[in-house]
C-alpha cells in the first residue's frame, strides 16, 4: 500500500489513498475517518506521518476536525457570488444545510471614522454593532461582524438577526437590496479566529470586507468576515 522506497513522501502518499477512498465514496461526506491509531497501524508508519498526512488535507478543505469527536469528511465547500447580496440563511437552504448564528456581541454605539466614511453617514449617528458566529449543520463557517446604521435598520433586536438581517431589512423595513463592493484576503487564523471558528491556528482563512447597498445605493452594511476557508469559496 505505502511504498517506502519511493521518492515520494510518504504521508503524500497517504492522502493519495484518503483521496481514493472518498472519491470511490469507500468514505462518505461527513463521516469520521479511522482515527490515528488505526490508520498507523493500516499504513505501518509513525503517528506523526499520519497527522501530518492527515493535516494537510484539513488545510485543504478534503477533511474536518470536530473537536472531541474526531475528524470527518468534510461536506461540500459552501459557494457565494462575490458581487450579489445573498443571505448567509438562503446559501444554507439552497444548499441543505440548516443555518444558524451564535450572537457574540449586539449592541448601539457610534461609528469610526472608517465605518462613517464606508457607510456614508454623520460621525455622529448611531449604528448598529453585530458580531456572529455562522453556522451550517451547527459546523462554524464564519466569524462575521457587522456595522449597520440605526437609520436603515431601525427597531432591530437580536431575536431578528438570529435568523437573517437581510430578510429583516427586506421584510419588516421594506428595502430592497442592491449590489456589494467585497474585497478578499488570505490570512492565517489567529488564536482567537482559530477557538471560533474550531479550526488550527494559521490555518487558512478567507477575510472579506464587503459594503452592501440597498437597491437605491445607499449604504446597508459595513461587514467584516472570517471565513472557514477549507468550508467556504467565492466565485466571480
Amino acid at each position: 500500500m505505502i511504498n517506502k522506497e519511493s521518492p515520494i513522501p510518504i504521508y503524500y502518499q497517504i492522502q493519495e489513498h484518503i483521496r481514493e477512498n472518498i472519491n470511490q465514496q469507500k468514505w462518505v461526506k461527513g463521516e469520521a475517518i479511522p482515527s490515528e491509531r488505526i490508520l498507523t497501524e493500516q499504513f505501518g508508519v509513525s503517528r506523526m506521518t499520519i497527522r501530518q498526512a492527515v493535516q494537510g488535507l484539513v488545510d485543504e478543505g478534503i477533511l474536518m476536525r470536530k473537536r472531541g469527536s474526531g475528524t470527518f469528511v468534510s461536506n461540500e465547500k459552501v459557494e457565494q457570488p462575490l458581487k450579489e447580496i445573498t443571505s448567509f440563511t438562503k446559501l444554507m437552504e439552497q444548499r441543505g444545510m440548516k443555518a444558524s448564528s451564535k450572537i457574540t456581541l449586539f449592541s448601539v454605539r457610534k461609528p469610526n471614522e472608517v465605518e462613517a466614511e464606508k457607510l456614508q453617514i454623520d460621525i455622529e449617528a448611531d449604528v448598529y454593532h453585530i458580531e456572529r458566529i455562522r453556522l451550517g449543520d451547527e459546523i462554524p463557517i464564519a466569524i462575521e461582524t457587522s456595522i449597520v446604521p440605526c437609520s436603515i435598520a431601525e427597531g432591530l433586536k437580536e431575536e431578528d438577526i438570529q435568523h437573517s438581517l437581510y430578510e429583516f431589512i427586506e421584510v419588516k423595513k421594506g428595502y430592497q437590496l442592491g449590489d456589494a463592493k467585497q474585497s478578499i484576503e488570505a490570512i492565517g487564523a489567529t488564536e482567537r479566529i482559530s477557538k471560533l471558528l474550531d479550526v488550527p491556528i494559521d490555518s487558512p482563512i478567507l477575510q472579506i470586507e464587503r459594503v452592501a447597498n440597498l437597491r437605491s445605493g445607499t449604504p446597508l452594511e459595513y461587514v467584516r468576515s472570517q471565513y472557514a476557508g477549507g468550508r467556504f469559496k467565492f466565485y466571480l
